[in-house]
């Protein structure tokens, strides 16, 4: 599994293994798709791509996007003579 962000572009690829499951006379069978995957995500404006992180706990992907600090209006002051 790979996550990247790059470009304003939340990238995710992989590969699933087959996973075949089959039990006794009494037939019960489970195939699910396998095969490399690849999903891409723009980004909104307001992510950080610097700040993505991601993490697997049973089979499920967490990713999480952390909102990039708004620029602040510079203040200048003036001086009256």
């Amino acid at each position: 599994m790979r996550v990247s962000a790059e470009n304003g572009v939340l990238t995710i690829s992989g590969e699933r293994k087959l996973e075949k499951e089959e039990q006794g006379k009494k037939f019960h069978r489970i195939e699910r798709a396998y095969g490399r995957f690849v999903r891409s995500f723009v980004l909104p404006d307001n992510v950080d791509p610097t700040k993505v992180t991601a993490s697997m706990k049973d089979g499920a992907l967490e990713v999480r996007l952390v909102k990039a600090e708004q620029a602040k209006p510079k203040q200048i002051e003036i001086s009256v003579n």
